[in-house]
């Protein structure tokens, strides 16, 4: 995976950002930059596109938001991915009954999205998909379209999961719909 400050199709001539950089980012993002980013009317348009993609599909979407992580673990170069895989864990998404759990992980001061499936679906969908929902999501994020960027991904996660995981017959909730912001 991608190092944790590089910058989709970064050429080999472009530097990395500091050390320093990075840190100074995630010291300046806190929940006041979710809230701008995310206000409750954008997360309710993303529980409801999530709770009506689960109609569709078999899988278990979760989408988490997260302004800047502990400087602990930015001091530590924690990359967003690893990040993901960690709240993956924390929050039992691997814990479903078709392992069919999904994290949509959004870090807000790195400027990232991750997708981290569980491994009945990741069986069936490649990473080259889930880095191409991430890139069309970070790229309405820089435009500033973060209910359009969300909404989209999350629409795209679903159609993917409806193709490879259809629905059949009547499934239960096992994970919550509503987003969460950490």
């Amino acid at each position: 995976m991608r190092s944790p400050d590089a910058k989709p199709n970064q050429g080999p001539t472009q530097a990395r950002p500091s050390r320093f950089k990075r840190l100074a980012r995630h010291i300046a993002s806190d929940h006041r930059a979710v809230r701008k980013a995310f206000p409750p009317d954008v997360l309710a348009r993303i529980e409801s596109a999530t709770r009506s993609g689960e109609r569709n599909h078999a899988g278990q979407v979760r989408f988490v938001v997260e302004a800047a992580l502990p400087l602990a673990l930015v001091m530590s170069r924690q990359t967003p991915h690893e990040r993901a895989l960690d709240v993956f864990g924390r929050l039992r998404i691997w814990d479903t009954e078709g392992n069919s759990g999904v994290l949509v992980y959004v870090l807000l001061a790195d400027h990232r999205v991750e997708i981290i499936a569980d491994r009945g679906i990741h069986r069936e969908v490649g990473v080259a998909e889930w880095r191409s929902i991430c890139h069309t999501m970070e790229s309405a994020f820089r435009e500033g379209r973060f209910a359009d960027g969300a909404v989209a991904g999350i629409d795209a996660v679903s159609a993917l999961l409806s193709q490879h995981f259809p629905r059949t017959g009547v499934a239960s909730n096992e994970l919550p719909d509503r987003p969460i912001v950490l």
